[in-house]
């Protein structure tokens, strides 16, 4: 097997599985399935008994929300006139707000959080972005995925840590039958278990499939990413043994076998009880879309962040009183902010930094990292004002155990983000 080597010249649009599968002449619905190293609902419990996780190991569950969500309209500058001058009808009155101090409030939709805060267990880092910022959905979300700015690398900034951390194939686990590509290395990838769905389930594609876990001296890193993805897969199948044969239990869940359309509180209650369960998962992988609002922005991004909110607290709710409660580190970003000045559809358009919000028992709760100004902008956008890779090495460094240097390109000094 051979695939076309990556051009570092070319954004990196070969980096999702589809694509890569597609390439390599799988496609259809076998291709979303077998790119992920599948596992059952079963399986994973049977691991939680047999292996469980060690106490008080740090558990890391990572949220993206796809679509670009507006980072003005979820910690909301309410008392700057300059908002309120550049959003003359998108703007929260500042009696909507949930006030965090006298300056920024969160979205009227966020009463769980901006409970989490006078708790003391939610910690927003604000300005979050990266060098020279891209508009485009794909190669902002690239970016942050592989967490390299500057140079398109072919794995995910989780999958090199995976790399580094050893074979066991649910130390990360995606919930969704689809690998995120933050979750694919060069030796390893995270597993896959679909909600509402058994992920292990046979296909009449299987025995062609497998040829794909077979390197090849010829591959270049495209296809080898691949090879590492069908290898993990048996590595599963392997771990599990006769369990799979035996299992056609699915998960619990509402998204009639398709976990990457979950809702996002079905993912995060599968979450929950792999976690109570003492499943052996460092990292779980879980997903929201729908952020893309050019139009009419504020009572659906209201909506989306009610729902966000919604989910984060019950699974909260779920872990409260458990031993696991104070090990667990909920991490939620996006590809990018929004533009300042709403559209003339009452909406905003792509922009660049935004704030990534961490809620958990063993961070520094409050408020990380400056405020960017919005009156000195960048061709209309806000400045980064920090480096999102400092926040991925100091989660790498206090949750995960492991060096960063060893994971990303460039270490920028901690931001203090865990007590």
């Amino acid at each position: 097997m051979s695939l076309p080597p990556i051009d570092p010249k070319k954004p990196m649009d070969g980096l999702t599985r589809r694509s890569l599968l597609r390439a390599s002449g799988v496609g259809g619905a076998a291709a979303l399935l077998a790119g992920a190293a599948g596992v059952t609902w079963h399986q994973v419990m049977e691991r939680g008994q047999e292996t469980p996780l060690a106490s008080n190991s740090p558990i890391l569950v990572l949220l993206s929300m796809y679509g670009g969500n507006d980072g003005l309209s979820t910690v909301v500058p309410y008392a700057d006139p300059a908002y309120h001058e550049a959003r003359p009808e998108l703007a929260y009155d500042p009696a909507d707000v949930l006030h965090l101090d006298d300056q920024l409030g969160l979205n009227p939709g966020m009463t769980g959080l901006a409970k989490l805060w006078s708790d003391r267990k939610l910690a927003i880092v604000r300005g979050v972005g990266y060098p020279r910022p891209d508009r485009s959905h794909f190669r902002s979300m690239d970016i942050w995925q592989t967490g390299s700015p500057e140079t398109p690398v072919p794995t995910g900034w989780l999958g090199r840590w995976l790399d580094t951390a050893g074979d066991d194939p649910l130390l990360a686990l995606n919930i969704g039958e689809v690998l995120p590509p933050l979750a694919v290395g060069t030796k390893a990838t995270a597993a896959a278990l679909a909600v509402g769905g058994n992920a292990n389930k046979t296909t009449g594609a299987d025995a062609a499939l497998t040829a794909f876990a077979v390197p090849d001296a010829a591959d270049g890193p495209a296809a080898r990413m691949v090879v590492a993805s069908y290898a993990a897969r048996q590595r599963c199948e392997q771990t599990f043994g006769s369990l799979t044969s035996s299992d056609g239990a699915d998960a619990p869940g509402d998204s009639g076998g398709n976990g990457n359309r979950a809702s996002l509180a079905a993912q995060l209650g599968l979450v929950a009880r792999c976690i109570t369960a003492n499943v052996p998962t460092r990292v779980y992988t879980v997903s929201a879309s729908g952020f893309d609002l050019h139009a009419n922005e504020k009572d659906a991004q209201t909506a989306h962040l009610t729902e966000i909110d919604k989910a984060v607290t019950a699974f909260r709710s779920a872990l409260a009183g458990t031993a696991r409660e104070r090990d667990v580190v909920l991490m939620a970003y996006s590809e990018f902010g929004r533009r300042v000045r709403a559209n003339a559809s009452e909406g905003t358009d792509h922009g660049t930094a935004g704030p990534v919000l961490l809620i958990g028992d063993s961070v520094k709760a409050g408020f990380h990292g400056d405020e960017p100004s919005l009156t000195d902008l960048d061709d209309g956008d806000l400045k980064t004002t920090t480096d999102f890779r400092a926040v991925y090495g100091e989660v790498l460094d206090r949750m995960l155990g492991a060096d960063p240097t060893r994971v990303l390109d460039k270490v920028p000094a901690a931001v203090g983000l865990f007590a």
